[in-house]
């Protein structure tokens, strides 16, 4: 009985990982699939293959992102950027929703930005209580004078989804930097604190 439930678990171990990669891969062509609904119907690739080929809306999505960037790199397409910026600002709720979501998506994704660039150990939800969480920040000037200076942004993210958590202003003397990579940070908090990451070997002394 025993050897069955061993041999049950490790078939599991193999079939879970891949079932689920599959499906989040799967959800991610078909959403992007979606963008050939903003083809015409003459130019819909179905019409000359007579077949639905998953993954022409994906590569099409890419391509599309990938050739805005191209033109906006340049002067003239800065020029058309900000050109549409203020056409966008002009709009009452849109210029809100567009604000906010571009302030976000730079911090995010930006070189420069400092959101999401370190890993950090902080007590929560009490004293004596350690948890992931990962620098975004530093606290507003408002905010900074109020509560006072040396304070950092931190986001504690849930477990297992990171996507929801609590954003937290904390004294830097109660942060701790650790070495460990965002990504290492990441998976630590997926997996529940199941996969933790790997401990380099001290170097060795000559």
């Amino acid at each position: 009985m025993n050897r069955l439930r061993s041999y049950l678990v490790t078939g599991l171990l193999i079939w879970v990982p891949l079932v689920i990669t599959l499906w989040v891969l799967n959800l991610i062509v078909s959403t992007l699939d979606q963008s050939l609904a903003l083809l015409p119907t003459s130019w819909q690739p179905e019409r000359f293959t007579g077949l639905r080929i998953p993954g022409v809306g994906a590569l099409l999505t890419i391509l599309a992102v990938l050739v805005t960037g191209m033109l906006t790199a340049n002067f003239l397409g800065q020029r058309l950027v900000l050109f549409w910026e203020a056409l966008l600002a002009r709009i009452p709720i849109v210029r809100t929703i567009y604000s906010s979501v571009k302030q976000v998506s730079d911090t995010l994704l930006s070189d420069s930005g400092q959101a999401f660039r370190k890993a950090l150990l902080v007590q929560y939800p009490r004293a004596g209580c350690w948890t992931i969480a990962f620098q975004t920040g530093v606290p507003a000037p408002e905010v900074a004078r109020r509560a006072g200076d040396g304070m950092v942004s931190v986001y504690v993210p849930t477990t297992p989804n990171p996507t929801s958590g609590f954003f937290l202003m904390m004294p830097m003397s109660d942060v701790i930097e650790l070495e460990m990579s965002v990504d290492e940070a990441l998976k630590y908090v997926v997996s529940m604190g199941v996969v933790a990451p790997g401990v380099k070997p001290p170097p060795r002394s000559r």
